[in-house]
């Protein structure tokens, strides 16, 4: 992969990985007719992207072609990057490629529902996941087998013992164990290794939603022959500041050898007649159509650039903004943190925290922070509804009031927290701008006035139009 690991911007490290943040000075407009610097604290949906990424993508444009079969030159180099790639995957999450399959999806998303659809699951079967799962690593597995829920504590943190109780109580009928590398809500980091470890000992094999642990933690999915290895790994490249549409499905690689792909067409065979289909090998046979090469690329290249920071450096820079945001947060009046609220314990989660504010509606609060402070964060229940409604502590009666208002089109009493999430170049100043603006929400001296939209459950400045074509259009 020499030639994405060409680069002109010369070394970049944790403390000047801003520097390379495409965007970082861009300025957005305030409700007082200001413009600020744009605080990104919402990464846990999605970063942007990283200069040395954008630059090699928009160098590869002079050689991008279609790859596979093309016989030409552009396609030719296409194609050995494309595949190369996967190589630089499998390096990056610790892996040996033979014996695995590296799939190349759009997104964590797809990688699950695909290998929802791919695994030898019969009427009967059950799948156990987390009471505190993402819905992507959910709903795919109730449209295929049995679910069954592990439940957390009152934190919000995985009850290891209920997962080794409903192991002994299933046994023969559990097929899989899928669950968060870390939480999208409470920020949990899930020990996975030794997770798989108990779910090998009964036969189990474990898939690991990576999505948020990928770009803030080395990932090591270790050998097969190791009690602790991870036998399914997914995860997205727009959240480890490539946000180009790609995604990963690692897996053993015989389960993908038998049966039919879930998305068939171009690619996926070796012989087709009007009446007879044979499928080429996996990975190809799960990659139907042309792929997206450029995305593929820029996730590598990502990589690449995470590794020459060092996920280590990462973790630390992280942990410590975790830690003064928790310090801080402590100085605003009825602040509610959903989880674990310790500054001396972030060893264990992610720089991911969601709070509210008394009785203020979280997505009041959010709409502050954008018009008044420039400040961007995530509000509602972040596809994690049950988990969210769990440590809320919302009764099965206040739901059922709550959806049957959904129904009605209503959605003004959605319950949900506001969630601020840290990046690899975030900075203390940036805590300190959003401090500010808390403690003037909590004295409730908000400078504007917003008005609920029940359709939507988003509140809006009043009398407000706001010309977007002016900062941007195609």
């Amino acid at each position: 992969m020499d030639y994405l690991r060409q680069s002109a911007h010369g070394g970049i490290t944790i403390e000047n990985v801003r520097d390379y943040v495409v965007g970082i000075h861009t300025r957005v407009p305030l409700l007082d007719g200001s413009h600020a610097p744009y605080i990104n604290f919402d990464n846990a949906a999605s970063t942007p992207v990283l200069r040395p990424v954008l630059d090699k993508i928009n160098e590869l444009m002079n050689w991008y072609s279609s790859i596979h079969r093309g016989s030409g030159f552009k396609s030719q180099l296409s194609s050995e990057l494309y595949d190369q790639a996967r190589e630089q995957v499998a390096r990056f999450v610790g892996l040996d490629l033979s014996g695995h399959a590296v799939i190349f999806v759009k997104n964590t998303t797809e990688a699950i529902n695909k290998l929802a659809h791919r695994l030898d699951l019969s009427p009967g079967d059950n799948v156990l996941v987390t009471r505190m799962e993402h819905h992507s690593n959910d709903l795919p597995w109730r449209k295929r087998a049995g679910v069954i829920h592990i439940d957390v504590d009152s934190q919000g943190r995985l009850r290891e013992q209920d997962l080794i109780r409903q192991l002994e109580q299933h046994r023969d009928r559990v097929k899989l164990f899928a669950v968060t590398g870390a939480s999208n809500v409470t920020g949990w980091v899930n020990d996975i290794h030794r997770l798989a470890a108990i779910c090998h000992r009964y036969g189990v094999k474990i898939l690991v939603d990576a999505a948020q642990l990928i770009p803030h933690r080395k990932i090591d999915m270790r050998p097969q022959a190791d009690p602790g290895h991870i036998d399914f790994l997914a995860f997205s490249a727009h959240k480890m500041y490539a946000p180009f549409g790609a995604g990963v499905l690692i897996g053993d690689q015989a389960v993908f050898q038998t049966g039919e792909p879930d998305m068939v067409g171009g690619g996926t065979v070796d012989i087709v007649s009007y009446d007879r289909v044979e499928w080429t090998a996996p990975p190809e046979k799960e990659e139907a159509g042309t792929p997206n090469t450029v995305g593929v690329l820029a996730m590598v290249k990502a990589m690449m650039v995470l590794e020459e920071i060092g996920m280590e450096r990462v973790a630390e820079h992280e942990a410590r903004l975790t830690r003064y945001a928790l310090e801080r947060l402590r100085e605003i009046p009825e602040i509610r943190i959903l989880g674990g609220d310790d500054p001396n314990q972030v060893e264990h989660r992610l720089g991911v925290i969601t709070f509210n504010i008394g009785a203020l509606h979280h997505a009041l609060v959010a709409a502050i922070l954008n018009h008044e402070a420039g400040i961007a964060v995530r509000n509602g229940c972040f596809c994690a509804h049950p988990y969210i409604k769990l440590m809320l502590g919302i009764s099965e009666e206040e739901a059922a009031v709550i959806e049957e208002d959904i129904r009605r089109g209503d959605r003004s009493r959605i319950p949900g927290a506001v969630r601020v999430s840290f990046g690899i170049y975030n900075t203390e100043q940036e805590i300190d701008t959003l401090i500010h603006i808390l403690q003037t929400i909590a004295r409730r001296e908000w400078k504007g006035e917003y008005v609920l939209d029940r359709r939507s459950g988003a509140y809006r400045l009043k009398n407000a139009r706001i010309d977007y074509e002016s900062y941007f259009i195609l």
